[in-house]
């Protein structure tokens, strides 16, 4: 048995010969990663103490068999974040890799180590719960709501800010229910627009469901202070319309027109993806293609360029946003309160994905690596627009590659230490 001092603290290595239930439960104890991960050493160029410690680690697993691992752990160094679509899901359908991975960082590897993970995605229309039961059906797991981000979730932190709010997007009422759950206290759809004027959209009538869920007001007397497009839109043409009147107007009152085009209420969009990866074998087009449309529209009309924000990958705010969730997610649920010093994301969109990941890598305290899937919007062959740390294949393929990253981290700091305690002993000596 070897113990290694790091920060303060004594971590044990204890070979599978060795292990009972009584040595592991005193103190932490950690698996050292076989031979087959290691990072080539130079332990030769050292003194004879820093070989036999080498010797000693090396001893503790047989060369190119895994060890046994003595119970699973939770590490507290990495983590991962994961697009869904066209990285774990596609068409509705999980893809047969994300599985494996989920599995993976679930527990189920060779070195019993449990990996905190988290999920961000430009998707929407539904609440996080309602999602990530859907998601958990797909993936054959758990997936709670306290480790889910979809694009509309941080417009959550803006609900103190405006009162009456127009959203847009999702199938039904659901988008309604989601701005209703984060707090927004008067949430009005297209549908109640049209009910209260059905002149409103010339080319679209409310079915009988649409009518009777819609709200019916007076809009004559309804200031509306902002726009938010949760999710993607059922009908363009109606939706642009209703937009654009509530830009051209004064102060978001319905009915009236603005002289300059410049009193309407600012527009949010959940996310920026021009397309996105469904069952289709093409991609299609999304919010971020309403968006454009939108602008180009406003602009044919009244001459002026119109300003609008999105969230949502890449832009940074969703990936603070992200910090924050992973931090409280690995706080309440494996009681560790501090940030990851590496976060793995996982994405297969250059544009949103990548391009986000390695500019909040900048900012960020801590390290952000993207790596890019080939199961999703990339085309394989092309170069991509924004260069990701690693490019592979599938999701599960990431998971390896994060994993085997830290391990020869962790190697390689052990050795470091191991050196260097040798080097003070060798002082000490003389």
């Amino acid at each position: 048995m070897l113990s290694v001092s790091t920060k303060g603290r004594f971590v044990r290595r204890i070979s599978s010969t060795e292990a009972t239930r009584e040595s592991i439960t005193q103190g932490p104890t950690v698996v050292v990663p076989p031979k087959h991960l290691m990072a080539p050493s130079n332990a030769s160029e050292v003194s004879t103490a820093m070989e036999t410690a080498r010797l000693e680690l090396e001893r503790t697993t047989t060369p190119g068999t895994p060890p046994t691992p003595t119970e699973t752990t939770v590490t507290d160094k990495y983590a991962f974040a994961f697009d869904i679509d066209g990285v774990l899901i596609r068409g509705g359908r999980p893809i047969p890799e994300a599985i494996e991975a989920m599995k993976m960082l679930n527990g189920e590897n060779q070195y019993g180590i449990k990996v905190p993970y988290i999920f961000v995605t430009n998707g929407g229309g539904k609440t996080e719960q309602e999602r990530c039961l859907q998601l958990s059906q797909q993936l054959e797991m758990e997936v709670s709501p306290g480790q889910f981000i979809c694009g509309h979730t941080p417009m959550r932190e803006m609900a103190e800010k405006f009162k009456t709010v127009l959203v847009v997007g999702g199938e039904g009422e659901k988008c309604r229910h989601v701005a209703e759950g984060y707090g927004f206290k008067d949430v009005v759809t297209p549908g109640d627009i049209i009910k209260d004027n059905q002149d409103t959209t010339p080319f679209r009538k409310l079915t009988d469901e649409e009518y009777k869920n819609s709200r019916l007001r007076n809009f004559g007397e309804v200031e509306i202070e902002a726009i938010f497009v949760f999710a993607d839109s059922r009908d363009w043409a109606s939706d642009q319309q209703i937009i654009l009147d509530l830009l051209m107007s004064k102060n978001g009152r319905l009915g009236t027109r603005s002289e300059k085009f410049d009193e309407g209420p600012p527009v949010f969009f959940s996310h920026n993806d021009v397309v996105w990866s469904a069952s289709h074998d093409l991609t299609r087009i999304g919010m971020g293609a309403l968006r454009v449309s939108l602008e180009a529209m406003f602009k044919a009309v009244t001459g002026r360029d119109l300003e609008t924000t999105a969230f949502g990958k890449p832009q940074i705010g969703t990936f603070e946003f992200a910090t924050r969730l992973l931090q409280q997610w690995r706080k309440d649920t494996h009681d560790i309160d501090s940030p990851p010093d590496t976060v793995y994301f996982v994405g297969d969109t250059p544009e949103s994905d990548i391009r986000g990941t390695n500019e909040f890598d900048k900012h960020a305290e801590n390290s952000w690596y993207s790596i890019l899937v080939h199961t999703g919007v990339f085309e394989e062959g092309t170069k991509p627009k924004y260069k990701p740390r690693a490019t592979v294949d599938t999701v599960l393929d990431a998971v390896k590659h994060g994993i085997k990253l830290e391990y020869e981290k962790f190697y390689n700091a052990s050795l470091q230490t191991l050196k260097e305690k040798a080097i003070i002993e060798d002082v000490c000596e003389e």
